[in-house]
């Protein structure tokens, strides 16, 4: 008699349904799915609050390193979007599932095959551009009459209105008292010539929080002019509201959020002369000690550019609070929270000298690395490593030329339909979206490496040995 196929089963939930049970209700859902398949159920998957259109999730990258090891045989979800919204990475998961043989079903679509990928993942991604031009139309519509179109700024707090048919009008905001006083005390104390850094380190050892609960930082203050974020740029002080200065846009490859500046001819601007905390007077003082913006980059980030000044910046941590240890004077490293935030978050004034810290790491990777058999794992583990990430690219390239050839077919196709008499309005929006992917498509392939063999130095453990040395 045949063994059950082995199943687990994968839910996720978005910030959008704000609902723990969904978890539950997916996984039995899927429970029951299959039972009537007559499948056991081995694992559970799942993400919370976890938007779909990226794959840095644990639950989806723990079950596609156990898909690696063969620990089942088919994955449920209730639907196909629960897996990705992304076009690209649930094309992704289909390729990497099915090249271990592990077959995708969901209790909405039934058992997966290409064309469910081409269709409902082209659907999803069609459905994540739409619903972020929807939320952006009606956050500009709240902009534009003056209230809030999303998050809190310090200073302020929500109030939650109810309409005459008892439904709740959102986006309103009153003045917090004791927030505000805050606020003016660190524009007059910036106004008088105190540096962000002192303000900084008095409030957090009064024990005033900040506006993320934990303590102050002089970044916090003086933020960044051009793009208006701190404590001293904030218009809103002054009861003038500007919303959509800036967008964001998630990097494929880390899954963060990049945020850019728009064009200020982009920028919804709106008087609220009630919301106002800070006089004129007091502004203007502030904004003249602040000075003139002396450089304007309009090319690319320089500091993503920027390599770091020392050996080991940016890698060191301090051992009592977890925050940086970096450089305090042109010889020495401390603790940038003890120094910029106060000792009411790190007492460490402890300092190492450069000289010191870099003979000291240096030094144990010469005493410790040069063991001959050490030598041998570390070429092997190098080499293995090198293979691996060499075949994933390839993998991840051969994809692409798949989708690829698969979106410049279908686009023929309805090329011909058109020639045969169908409307071109019947199928202008399937074309457009075929063209844009084939056209993003076409700029990953520019990118992707192609196939080269990993080829390994014969005197790799030597060169290795002269580098530490």
């Amino acid at each position: 008699m045949n063994s059950p196929l082995r199943a687990v089963i994968y839910a996720r939930f978005s910030t959008d349904m704000q609902r723990d049970a969904s978890i539950d209700d997916q996984i039995r859902t899927c429970r029951d799915y299959a039972a009537k398949q007559g499948m056991d159920v081995v694992e559970v998957y799942s993400d919370k609050a976890t938007s779909g259109a990226s794959l840095m999730r644990s639950g989806i990258q723990n079950l596609l390193r156990s898909a690696a090891t063969g620990q089942f045989d088919v994955v449920i979800s209730e639907a196909l979007d629960r897996l990705s919204r992304n076009q690209a990475d649930i094309a992704s998961i289909y390729q990497k599932l099915e090249f271990q043989s592990v077959m995708i079903e969901t209790v909405s679509e039934g058992s997966v095959s290409e064309m469910h990928i081409g269709l409902k993942g082209t659907m999803n991604s069609l459905f994540i551009k739409d619903l972020a031009a929807k939320t952006h139309r009606g956050l500009k519509g709240r902009a534009l009459a003056g209230k809030s179109a999303g998050g809190k700024a310090y200073g302020y707090k929500n109030v939650i209105k109810l309409s005459p048919n008892g439904e709740a009008i959102r986006g309103d905001r009153t003045i917090d008292a004791q927030e505000a006083k805050t606020v003016r005390r660190i524009f007059t104390d910036y106004a008088n010539g105190i540096s962000p850094k002192k303000i900084a380190e008095a409030l957090n050892n009064e024990g005033i929080p900040g506006p993320s609960g934990r303590g102050w930082g002089a970044s916090t203050l003086h933020g960044n002019r051009e793009r208006g974020t701190g404590i001293l740029n904030n218009e809103l002080y002054i009861g003038r509201q500007i919303w959509n200065r800036l967008n964001y846009a998630k990097d494929p490859d880390t899954g963060k959020r990049v945020s850019r500046l728009n064009p200020e001819d982009e920028w919804v601007k709106s008087d609220v002369p009630e919301l106002r905390i800070i006089e004129q007077t007091l502004w203007d003082a502030a904004k003249a000690r602040q000075g003139a913006l002396k450089t304007k980059n309009t090319g690319d980030n320089i500091w993503d550019r920027r390599r770091p000044r020392t050996l080991f910046s940016g890698l060191l941590k301090c051992s009592c609070c977890g925050g940086g240890f970096s450089k305090v004077s042109q010889t020495q490293f401390g603790c940038s929270t003890a120094r910029n935030k106060g000792k009411a978050l790190c007492t460490n004034r402890l300092t190492i000298s450069q000289t010191d810290l870099e003979e000291r790491v240096l030094g144990a990777l010469h005493g410790n690395l040069m063991d001959q058999d050490l030598l041998e794992v570390f070429c092997k583990e190098y080499a293995k490593e090198r293979n691996r990430l060499s075949a994933q690219a390839e993998q991840g390239r051969g994809a692409l030329e798949k989708e690829l050839a698969t979106a410049t077919r279908d686009h023929g196709k309805l090329v011909d339909a058109i020639i045969a008499g169908i409307p071109a309005e019947q199928v202008k929006d399937k074309m457009q979206a075929l063209t844009e992917r084939r056209e993003a498509l076409e700029a990953q392939l520019s990118h992707a490496p192609a196939d080269d063999p990993i080829r390994i130095h014969p005197k790799l453990a030597e060169k290795y040995q002269t580098r530490v040395r």
